[in-house]
C-alpha cells in the first residue's frame, strides 16, 4: 500500500513537473512572439517595401552657403555658414549610395519657392534657369510651384522653364501645379510646362503617385500671377487622388506650397493623401505631423536642412509606416561639416560668374562681385521684433527717402515699406577674413524681391503725392493692417513718427458680413519730419503735426508692390480711401507705370539700388570702407504703441454712467 502510494505520488510529481514545463514553454513562446512583434512589422519583412523620401522647400535661390555668405570658407573646418546646394548634393549622394547597397529606392522632392530671394533669382528674367538646372543636376524628382515662382510674372516663369529644358525635362524632374490654370493661349499651357500629376515606378515595384498645389495664403501674397487662375484646393486634391487611384498607385504624395495649417485642413477634407511634403511657412519640422493617417513633413527654408523620411509600405494591407530610428533624424543639417560636391560647385560657380556680370551692368559698374563688401557694421541690423518698428525697416526706408530725393531733385517727405518685402536681418561677417563686412549679396537678400517693367530684378521705387489728411488716414490703415492682416502687411516708415492705441483700431465687427468697422481714431499722435537727413529719435525739433483735414500735398515714395495695394483700401473701407496723385494734384493712372516709377539714366530705380547706394554713401572708417551708423543698432521711436481705454469701453462706461444717473434721478423723484 505504501508502495502504491509512493508510485502515485511520483506520478503526480511528474505530471506537475510536465505541466509546469509546458506552461514555461508557452510563456517563453508568447514572450518571444510579443518581442518580435515590437521590433518588426507584424507581417514578415518580405511583405514590406522600403522607400526613403528626401525633401527641401523654400530654397529661395540660395545656391551658396549663407547667414552670412561672406563668412563662407570651404578650406576652414569651422566654417559657420549653413546651406548651399553643393553641400546638399554631397549629403544626398551619400544617402543614395548607402541606400543602394540595401536595394532601397530614394526620391527627392521640393515643396516650392525654389525661386526668389537671393540675387541668383535675378538670373531668371535675364534668361537663365539657375535653380532648376542645379536641382536637375542633383537629381530632384519633382517640385511644386510656389508664390515666389511668380516674382517675375508668368511670362518670365514660362521662359525660365523653357530655359531649364521643359517640357522634355518633366521626364526627370516634374514641375507640378495641379490647381493652377494659366490662360489657354499662354506658353505655360501651350508648351506643357506644368503637369498635374506624375507617377514614379520604383525598382522594388512600388508605384508612387504625385500631385502639387499652391495654397490660399501663398496665392494671396504672390507678386504677379497675371491671368493665371487657381482652382479650389479641396476639389483639386480629390480629383487628383481619384485620377492617381485609377492608375493603381500604392502611395499618394502631395507637394504643397500652403503652410502647415492649410495642409492639416486639406487632410481633413481629403484623408486619402498618404504623405504631404510641404512648404511656404518655413517650418523646420524635426518630427512629422500626423494628421489622421497622413504624414506631413517640411524642412525649414534656404536649404538649412535636408528632410529625411524613411518609410515601409505593405502591399498586402496597404499600410504605410515611418521607419526613422533615433540615429536617423527627420532633418539633416546642411552646414560647414559637409564638403561641397565638386561638380555641383563648378555649376554654381558658372552661374555666379554670369550673375557678377549682370550686377555690374545693373549697378552701372558700382559692384562687379556679389560678395564684395559695401559697408562695415559692428552689429546686425535687425528685422525684429515682428509687428513693430525695426532697425532694418528704418535703414531701408531712410535709403528710399534720401536717395530718391537726390535722384528726383524733389524733397521726399515720407518713405514706406511693407515687412512682407523685407526678408530678414542684415548680418555682418564674423570670421577673421570677413569680420564686420556686409557684402552686396547680404543687402540684396534682404530687399531684392520682385521685378519691374525693365526686365531687371527688384521692385522699383514709385513716386506719388498724398494730402496731409490722406497721410493721417494712411497711418490709420497701417494700424488696421497690423491688427487684421499680421506681420507681412506691417508698414515701416521714414520721415514721420506716430503713436497709436491698437485697442482702438476696430470699433466692432459687423455680424454676418464679418466686416470690421474701423474707428479711424487709433492714432493718438502723428508728426512729420521737416528737417534734413536722418530724422532724430527724440525731441520735438524738426517735427510738425500731421493733421486731419490738411489738403497740402506731400511727396511719398514706396515700392510698386505696396502701391498696387492702395486702391484696395478704398474699395474695402471707403472712409479710408487714398488717391495717389501727381505733384499738381491730378490722380495717377495706376495702369500706366511711366506715371509713377522713378527712372534714372533710362533704368528703373530699384529699392535695392537705393539701399546699396545709401550704405555706400556713409562716412568711411579708417579702413576706407563706409561705416554703418550706430543709429541703426536699435529702434528710433518712429512707431510707438500706447495704451488707453478703448473707445467702446469708454463709450459704454459713459452710457452706463448716464443711465445710472437717469435711474437715480427717477428713484429720488
Amino acid at each position: 500500500m505504501l508502495y502504491r502510494n509512493r508510485r502515485s505520488a511520483t506520478r503526480d510529481i511528474v505530471r506537475t513537473a510536465f505541466a509546469t514545463l509546458t506552461l514555461m514553454l508557452a510563456i517563453l513562446l508568447i514572450g518571444t512572439t510579443v518581442f518580435t512583434g515590437d521590433t518588426k512589422p507584424e507581417t514578415s519583412r518580405s511583405e514590406w517595401l522600403y522607400l526613403t523620401i528626401l525633401h527641401t522647400n523654400d530654397e529661395h535661390s540660395a545656391l551658396i552657403p549663407h547667414s552670412p555668405a561672406i563668412d563662407h570658407d570651404p578650406t576652414n573646418p569651422d566654417d559657420p555658414t549653413v546651406g548651399g546646394f553643393a553641400r546638399l548634393a554631397t549629403v544626398i549622394e551619400e544617402i543614395r549610395i548607402r541606400k543602394a547597397e540595401e536595394n532601397e529606392p530614394v526620391l527627392l522632392f521640393s515643396g516650392g519657392d525654389f525661386l526668389g530671394g537671393s540675387a541668383y533669382g535675378w538670373l531668371a528674367p535675364a534668361g537663365y534657369a539657375a535653380e532648376l538646372s542645379v536641382m536637375q543636376a542633383i537629381g530632384y524628382n519633382a517640385v511644386t510651384v510656389g508664390n515666389h515662382e511668380y516674382d517675375y510674372t508668368p511670362d518670365v516663369l514660362a521662359q525660365y522653364l523653357i530655359a531649364a529644358g521643359y517640357p522634355e525635362a518633366h521626364q526627370n524632374l516634374a514641375v507640378l501645379a495641379s490647381n493652377t490654370r494659366p490662360p489657354e493661349d499662354h506658353p505655360l499651357t501651350t508648351e506643357g510646362l506644368f503637369r498635374h500629376t506624375a507617377i514614379i515606378e520604383l525598382e522594388n515595384g512600388l508605384r508612387i503617385g504625385l500631385f502639387g498645389m499652391i495654397g490660399e495664403d501663398a496665392e494671396s501674397v504672390s507678386s504677379d500671377t497675371g491671368d493665371v487662375v487657381f482652382l479650389n484646393r479641396y476639389d483639386t486634391a480629390r480629383r487628383m487622388v481619384d485620377e492617381l487611384n485609377l492608375e493603381d498607385v500604392d502611395i499618394i504624395i502631395a507637394l504643397t506650397h500652403s503652410g502647415v495649417d492649410e495642409d492639416r485642413d486639406l487632410v481633413r477634407e481629403v484623408p486619402e493623401i498618404d504623405v504631404i511634403v510641404g512648404g511656404h511657412c518655413h517650418s523646420a519640422l524635426h518630427q512629422p505631423i500626423i494628421e489622421g493617417n497622413t504624414i506631413i513633413v517640411q524642412a525649414g527654408s534656404l536649404v538649412r536642412f535636408l528632410g529625411h523620411l524613411e518609410l515601409a509600405y505593405n502591399k498586402e494591407t496597404g499600410e504605410l509606416k515611418i521607419r526613422n530610428e533615433p540615429d536617423s533624424p527627420f532633418l539633416i543639417p546642411v552646414d560647414g561639416s559637409i564638403l561641397p560636391h565638386t561638380e555641383t560647385s563648378i555649376l554654381i560657380d558658372q552661374y555666379t560668374g554670369i550673375l557678377n556680370d549682370l550686377v555690374e551692368e545693373m549697378t552701372d559698374g558700382l559692384v562687379d562681385d556679389i560678395l564684395a563688401p559695401v559697408i562695415r557694421s559692428d552689429f546686425p541690423v535687425s528685422h525684429r521684433p515682428a509687428l513693430q518698428e525695426s532697425p532694418v525697416g528704418n535703414f531701408i526706408t531712410d535709403a528710399m527717402r534720401l536717395v530718391t530725393q537726390e535722384v528726383t531733385g524733389r524733397r521726399v517727405d515720407v518713405a514706406i515699406m511693407g515687412n512682407g518685402n523685407i526678408r530678414g536681418t542684415i548680418y555682418p561677417g564674423n570670421m577673421p577674413h570677413s569680420r564686420g563686412f556686409v557684402p552686396f549679396y547680404e543687402i540684396v537678400e534682404v530687399i531684392g524681391l520682385g521685378h519691374g517693367q525693365d526686365g531687371y530684378g527688384g521692385y522699383p521705387i514709385v513716386s506719388l503725392y498724398l494730402t496731409g489728411d490722406e497721410l493721417a488716414r494712411l497711418l490709420e490703415v497701417a494700424v488696421l493692417l497690423k491688427e487684421l492682416m499680421g506681420n507681412t502687411y506691417f508698414l515701416q516708415f521714414s520721415g514721420l513718427r506716430y503713436s497709436y492705441n491698437p485697442k482702438n483700431a476696430v470699433l466692432f465687427t459687423v455680424p454676418i458680413m464679418n466686416q470690421p468697422l474701423p474707428s479711424t481714431r487709433a492714432v493718438t499722435s502723428a508728426e512729420l519730419f521737416i528737417g534734413e537727413g536722418i530724422q532724430p529719435a527724440e525731441g520735438k525739433e524738426g517735427y510738425v503735426p500731421i493733421r486731419k483735414g490738411d489738403q497740402q500735398l506731400y511727396h511719398v515714395v514706396t515700392d510698386s508692390m505696396n502701391l498696387s495695394f492702395l486702391p484696395l483700401v478704398g474699395s474695402m473701407l471707403p472712409s479710408l480711401d487714398l488717391v495717389p496723385k501727381h505733384a499738381d494734384g491730378r490722380p495717377i493712372d495706376l495702369s500706366n507705370p511711366e506715371e509713377f516709377i522713378v527712372q534714372r539714366n533710362g533704368m528703373e530705380l530699384k529699392v535695392w539700388h537705393a539701399v546699396v547706394e545709401y550704405a555706400a554713401s556713409q562716412p568711411e572708417g579708417e579702413d576706407g570702407i563706409p561705416q554703418m551708423p550706430q543709429y541703426y543698432e536699435g529702434k528710433a521711436g518712429r512707431i510707438n504703441e500706447v495704451w488707453s481705454l478703448p473707445y467702446m469701453t469708454t463709450a459704454l462706461t459713459v452710457l452706463g454712467a448716464v443711465a445710472a444717473g437717469v435711474a437715480l434721478f427717477f428713484i429720488l423723484r
